[in-house]
């Protein structure tokens, strides 16, 4: 490369555009000084220097904003154009490096320093001019935007340098990287550059083709499924479905965009979205498609109901609906305090066990209530068919999801309280364990992810509130029971009873027969008389039954207009129900041989039970009757061990079995009685008998009797007490390791019975039997 003179010509910035030396192209030229730059040159020598700006955004670039390095250029022809712009034809003669920048009053000029490329050229130069030459034309055969004259003219080229510029002046390449090249001033660097630029082009070439390729075969396939969409369209129409799917599948769409589903169920709905787009209307799956996608976007994902954590305003609502039952309130309020302090807390899985008629299910819609939650009741009576919680699978006609994913669509929330009424009635057969399928359910570490074999997605049952009910615990299977917390809800006392039928009952069926208060008043007094002589029960429906006889009979008295108003007083309680159904007072009205007070516990709450033993001359037969089960027959075998290894002690004759016939008997014949808690109670009966000494009327007991005269703890304790106090017995005889029970026993009950705590028979004969020993 030689280094000639310095020269000083005019300067014409160029915007997005850059000139090669050897280069004729045609400029227009619009600003005043580019202007002015022109008409200097043509009047000097028609020499002028050409340099592009850095920014073409510029209007009047200075020194800095301009490229050192640029080309002078000869300027062949100057035209002025009717909108005031010169076009000018210009030809690069060298490349030029600016020296001194002048930035005169009518124009730029520069004092430059020009370049010549050397005319030396050795086998490398060759090499690489074959190169430049063989990737060009590859390069012209890809774009085909360049024409083949353009290669032949490149090819025709004899200087290196020459040649790699005018291959650079046809790349598409960006302003930088031209002026890269342009300041290129060693040749054979130069050719190099060229040459790694227009393999970059090639690899972008077969990049954009690919793309192209993959383009177009997605453009071809999304053609062919919209025209097989048109003919589908077009056949369905003429099969009668006017309008087709499309309607129906963007409403489809919409409902699942909305339902606010996890990502996992939001893509397997639209999967079968699809699918069902898919398919004729007619056919008999499009209908099980289209059930499914209307399940899944009805359930409750995310919709959930704020718990309104007022506790105050909680207890309040739980007082006014229901009267007593201070265990399950207490642990609501409970609950209540803890996702106030803690804000997410899993739902907890109660069960409220009791007999019939004390409010377990009604004080489930309380708790509901109280939480400001919704409500939603399942009942599970009966149900012996697995898919009846856990839903059929979708291949089975007619298939449906369970009760559960069911009772969740009707709750339309996440959060609800879900009542499972009757869950020890469940039975199983050959189609399956419906109790084990409830396992998943009520298991506070499995039940986030509970699996419906109609939804088959995963679904969140977490955060709902279980709540179930059951008559008798000892019917549930002891993995469930396991999984749920345990309440028992005992049956009311007689004051309680009072109470509920004043604020509630008496009430309601005020409404429920359009009385008025005015036209019915039934006193205490009266109210107490039908809870104690024509109800005997745990809970309080017959009770609500009995007054609903009472409101029948005013209603007619009112609407023949016999009277105005009706006062039902205890004088005048039998006019209303009749003669009275149930004796009130002592269980026996006198001290009898051979006849004690058992306490038992039925489904039903707790009840009395009087059981005889009577002897007759004979062989030693002992015969139990009165619908007695195995466990209550070992019961009497035991009694009957052990007063016969004590009979000395107890003087009786020790050879009593062998002359006796002992019968012992349990009044009711017809209902069956089973347990191990009337042990005691027949090792009573049987030494009365057999000593002649009468036992004492107002005493009731229970326990479990072992051969050797221990007494063992029994269930039930509350219930039994209840019982015993609604039969008018006054001292109780209860295992001593039962103490702990006493406590839950109404304070009112308490302190009207005499608690005896025993360890052995021997304390409990000498409780119960009258007389000297």
């Amino acid at each position: 490369m030689e280094n000639n003179n310095e020269i000083l010509v005019p300067l014409l910035p160029l915007r997005g555009l850059l000139v090669y030396p050897t280069m004729v192209l045609h400029l227009d030229v619009g600003r005043d000084k580019s202007v002015h730059a022109l008409e200097k040159a043509m009047v000097d020598d028609h020499l002028i220097f050409l340099t592009t700006q850095k920014d073409v955004s510029i209007d009047e670039p200075a020194e800095q904003d301009i490229y050192e390095m640029g080309t002078l250029t000869k300027v062949k022809q100057m035209l002025k154009l009717p909108n005031g712009t010169i076009r000018v034809l210009v030809e690069g003669l060298k490349r030029a490096r600016i020296l001194t920048f002048f930035d005169e009053e009518t124009h730029f000029s520069a004092k430059l320093e020009t370049f010549e490329d050397s005319t030396e050229k050795d086998v490398e130069h060759q090499a690489l001019m074959r190169s430049l030459l063989e990737y060009f034309e590859q390069y012209i055969k890809m774009s085909k935007k360049i024409s083949s004259e353009t290669f032949s003219s490149a090819a025709d080229i004899e200087e290196p340098g020459r040649m790699a510029d005018i291959i650079a002046s046809n790349l598409p390449l960006k302003l930088k990287e031209k002026q890269e090249i342009l300041e290129t001033i060693d040749v054979k660097e130069r050719l190099a550059k060229v040459l790694e630029t227009i393999n970059n082009e090639k690899e972008v070439l077969n990049l954009e083709k690919k793309i192209g390729q993959r383009v177009k075969r997605s453009m071809e396939r999304t053609q062919k499924e919209y025209y097989l969409r048109e003919q589908m369209k077009a056949i369905q129409k003429e099969l009668g479905d006017k309008e087709g799917k499309t309607g129906e599948v963007a409403a489809l769409q919409e409902k699942i965009d909305q339902a606010g589903m996890p990502d996992h169920v939001k893509e397997t709905a639209a999967k079968e979205l699809d699918r069902y787009e898919k398919i004729p209307a007619s056919s008999a799956e499009s209908a099980v498609i289209r059930n499914y996608i209307e399940w899944l976007v009805s359930l409750p994902w995310t919709n959930s109901t704020k718990d309104d954590l007022d506790i105050a305003k909680a207890e309040k609502i739980l007082h006014r609906d229901h009267y007593g039952l201070e265990t399950v309130k207490e642990r609501v309020l409970e609950y209540l305090a803890v996702q106030k302090l803690t804000n997410s807390l899993r739902g907890p899985i109660l069960c409220l066990a009791g007999p019939p008629g004390v409010g377990k299910t009604s004080l489930a819609k309380s708790i509901a209530s109280s939480l400001n939650r919704h409500f939603v009741r399942v009942s599970l009576g009966g149900v012996r068919d697995e898919s009846e919680i856990r839903g059929h699978r979708r291949t089975y006609v007619g298939a449906m999801p369970g009760r559960i994913i069911q009772g969740m669509k009707k709750a339309g929330t996440v959060n609800p309280v879900f009542l499972l009424d009757e869950i020890d009635k469940m039975s199983n057969d050959f189609r399956g364990d419906p109790s084990a399928a409830m396992l998943e359910v009520l298991d506070p570490e499995q039940n986030h992810s509970f699996s419906d074999h109609y939804i088959e997605e995963t679904y969140d049952l977490s955060k709902v509130m279980f709540i179930a009910t059951a008559n008798n615990l000892a019917t549930i299977p002891g993995p469930l029971r396991d999984r749920m917390e345990i309440i028992s809800i005992a049956g009311y006392t007689e004051l309680e009873k009072l109470n509920i039928a004043k604020e509630h009952l008496l009430v309601k069926e005020l409404e429920e027969h359009g009385l008025k208060k005015s036209q019915l008043q039934v006193k205490d007094d009266a109210l107490m008389s039908i809870i104690r002589y024509y109800t005997r029960e745990a809970g309080v429906r017959s009770l609500e039954r009995q007054l609903a006889t009472v409101c029948r009979k005013t209603a007619k008295i009112i609407v023949s207009g016999e009277k105005k108003k009706v006062i039902v007083s205890e004088k005048n309680v039998e006019d209303f129900l009749g003669k009275r159904k149930f004796r009130y007072g002592q269980a026996e009205l006198e001290d009898q041989v051979g006849v004690a007070t058992g306490l038992a516990y039925t489904t039903v709450g707790g009840d009395t039970l009087q059981i005889e033993v009577s002897l007759a001359p004979g062989k030693g037969k002992l015969v139990l009757t009165g619908k007695l089960g195995d466990v209550m027959k070992e019961s009497a075998q035991a009694a009957f061990s052990y007063v016969r290894s004590k009979a000395k002690g107890l003087s009786i004759d020790e050879n009593f079995h062998e002359k006796n016939d002992i019968h012992i008997h349990v009044p009711e014949g017809a209902v069956p009685k089973d347990g191990p808690s009337a042990g005691i109670t027949i090792a009573t009966a049987l030494v009365s008998a057999l000593t002649g000494r009468p036992i004492k009327r107002e005493v009731g007991m229970t326990g479990e009797i072992t051969l050797r005269g221990r007494v063992l703890p029994i269930g039930g304790v509350k219930e039994k007490t209840l019982s015993a106090h609604r039969a008018g017995l006054t001292k109780i005889i209860l295992p001593a390791d039962n103490e702990k029970d006493i406590d839950d026993i109404p304070e009112s009950v308490r302190n009207q019975l005499e608690f005896v705590l025993v360890s052995h028979v021997d304390q409990v004969l000498k409780h119960a039997l009258a007389g000297e020993k």
